[in-house]
């Protein structure tokens, strides 16, 4: 047994959320991540031999989804090897909790990943899915990091496609909804039939051309398309407002965390004005009311990350 460390990113929401067709014709809730490199969770585990296996603290306290996901994670690594023990687990990092960015994943999977670590166990992406789903009732596919897009099933666990390429090079100029108050996940009602993924397997199938060929105009639309029809299940008052900066400042359209409270411009990271382009877009958002709050790109496999210097009014404050 060993100290063990755990990393783990946040999200911008999504691209498209809805419900979708598993292999087996069968409709299930599922999404395509919106991945940020950064900010991030930061976890270390101590085992302390001879305490309870189920008994692991965790600072800052109140993280409690973490807890839960260390002591499972614990579970898992006993099925594996003959000894392990509770222990003490550090997180620091990550972003506030409740807008749609992935903070319980991040913490969760952060967390599984540094208990695992010290026990030198080392899990699939799935494993630390089903984990992650088991200690919050439902996860991103962060764990997974690959950069290919993928479709999941965030109440299960599980994936439902691997779209076969990641998001074309996007920059993104992000900004908060509903004042930035925080929203309860799972306590949104999506009505889940074959008539809702009816709808969203035109999406799917769009954004898997889409990806193939890297047209991220065609991604815009459809994020900007799924952020409509969310509406039925979290409305944001903003939504047109966004859309009409993102027409204004040349943008390729626009996303929403479908279950949180912010929203994003999009941009085609090609295009070669685009530095222009992102200041008039926040400039356009903070005259309208709209607090910016951070620019970023989409991790891609040939152009990189980029890190985009702004004056965002308010950025969101890592966790500590």
């Amino acid at each position: 047994m060993i100290t063990g460390t755990g990393r783990a990113a946040c999200h911008h929401g999504e691209i498209v959320q809805g419900v979708f067709l598993d292999r087996r014709g069968r409709p299930r809730r599922g999404l395509v991540t919106l991945p940020m490199a950064a900010p991030v969770t930061e976890a270390v585990f101590t085992p302390l031999p001879g305490t309870p296996a189920h008994r692991v603290d965790v600072h800052p306290v109140g993280r409690a989804k973490a807890a839960r996901a260390a002591a499972l994670a614990v579970a898992e690594c006993a099925t594996r090897r003959a000894a392990v023990c509770g222990g003490t687990l550090r997180l620091r990092g990550g972003v506030p909790t409740g807008l749609g960015l992935g903070s319980s994943t991040s913490d969760v999977t952060a967390a599984i990943r540094a208990v695992c670590a010290g026990f030198g166990v080392d899990p699939s992406p799935a494993t630390v899915a089903r984990i992650a789903v088991a200690a919050e009732g439902a996860s991103d596919p962060i764990m997974w990091e690959g950069g290919r897009a993928l479709l999941f099933a965030q109440r299960e666990g599980r994936v439902l496609e691997d779209l076969g390429a990641p998001l074309p090079p996007m920059v993104v100029v992000g900004c908060l909804t509903g004042g930035g108050a925080p929203v309860n996940t799972l306590a949104l009602r999506i009505r889940v039939d074959r008539r809702e993924a009816a709808v969203h397997e035109r999406l799917r199938a769009a954004l898997r051309v889409a990806l193939a060929v890297g047209d991220a105009a065609e991604v815009g639309r459809i994020g900007t398309e799924s952020a409509i029809l969310n509406q039925r299940v979290l409305p944001k008052p903003e939504l047109g407002t966004i859309k009409d900066v993102a027409r204004l400042c040349g943008a390729v359209g626009v996303q929403v965390a479908h279950s949180g409270n912010v929203a994003g411009v999009l941009f085609d990271a090609r295009v070669d004005d685009l530095g222009a382009r992102i200041d008039t877009a926040l400039e356009r958002l903070r005259g309208e009311g709209l607090t910016p709050t951070r620019v970023f790109s989409t991790p891609h496999p040939t152009h990189g990350e980029t890190t985009w210097t702004t004056t965002c009014a308010r950025p969101l404050a890592d966790r500590t």
